[in-house]
């Protein structure tokens, strides 16, 4: 009887209520995908329907990602961090020595810089003041003897994070691009030489604007974000009330190479030409035989 009570509450246990409900998400996931697989309308689906038009040679189609995709060098240095702090829990060899407030404080560097990428526009020009700035105060501190008195003042900056943290960081912050890519998928826009075609949702919820209703803009201003390869492209509509779409595209350099050339292209569909059989000429009708020519009479003599 104990062994069938406790069967019995194995079924209705919490494990088993987990498995459950993660079996129903899972079940309906796929019967959801398979009911709206045929209404679903992507930007893979787009790009390989322009693909395979065969009146369409140049188009483009992009989406725009999270301002926080700027911050993949935080999350692989999160990784890294991770991975060198578990070692150093495992006291493995040389990682055992490893100063925790030292792998902070580089982290916590390249997060700065990651910080000042997405939040301020920085252009070349600021950057080379900034640098300029900063090696004339370290001149004026080296006159006066106080610059090991100012660096020690970034000694109380210094922490130390878990391996667990810095895997936690990185798992976040790869779920944000993720989602910022899936989200892609149903909004983007489609470029094409006699249109721009914008998609605002799942199904067939897009809008058609001419190609002389907007223009287009390549703003690659910020030095640093241009490094990691992104840069924006910018829809700017005609209708001055109209908000232009700033994407914040990857791979800018390429993009704004096929932008140019659909925008500098007009795209006109020529009907096929139906080959048309030549009638056949009727047979010419048979020459009438010509009459036979009568000798001259032979002269009488007399």
């Amino acid at each position: 009887m104990m062994a069938v009570a406790q069967e019995q509450g194995w079924w209705t246990s919490n494990g088993m209520i987990a498995v459950y409900i993660a079996a129903g998400v899972a079940l309906a996931a796929v019967v959801a995908w398979l009911l709206m697989r045929r209404t679903l309308r992507t930007r893979l689906r787009t790009a390989q329907n322009l693909r395979l038009d065969p009146d369409m040679n140049d188009w483009l189609v992009i989406f725009g990602w999270t301002p926080k995709v700027l911050y993949v060098p935080t999350m692989i240095a999160s990784v890294l961090a991770a991975l060198l702090m578990f070692l150093k829990e495992s006291d493995w060899g040389i990682f055992a020595g490893i100063d925790p407030h030292l792998i902070g404080g580089v982290w916590f560097a390249i997060f700065f810089i990651n910080f000042l990428i997405e939040e301020y526009n920085i252009n070349l020009r600021l950057l080379l003041i900034a640098f300029s700035c900063t090696g004339f105060l370290l001149l004026w501190l080296h006159l006066l003897g106080w610059v090991m008195g100012f660096l020690g003042l970034f000694q109380h900056l210094a922490f130390s994070i878990s391996g667990t943290g810095y895997l936690l960081i990185a798992v976040i912050g790869a779920l944000t691009v993720v989602v910022s890519w899936l989200h892609g998928l149903f909004y983007y826009v489609a470029i094409t030489p006699n249109n721009l075609d914008i998609q605002t949702g799942p199904a067939e919820a897009g809008e058609q604007i001419g190609r002389e209703d907007y223009s287009t803009k390549v703003d690659t201003g910020d030095f640093l974000e241009r490094l990691l390869g992104f840069g924006r492209i910018i829809v700017i509509f005609k209708d001055r009330g109209r908000p232009p779409v700033n994407l914040l595209v990857w791979r800018v350099d390429k993009k704004a190479q096929m932008l140019e050339t659909v925008r500098a292209k007009l795209t006109v569909d020529h009907p096929q030409e139906v080959l048309a059989r030549e009638p056949v000429p009727p047979p010419c009708p048979p020459a009438p035989p010509t009459p036979p020519q009568s000798e001259p009479p032979e002269p009488t003599v007399r």
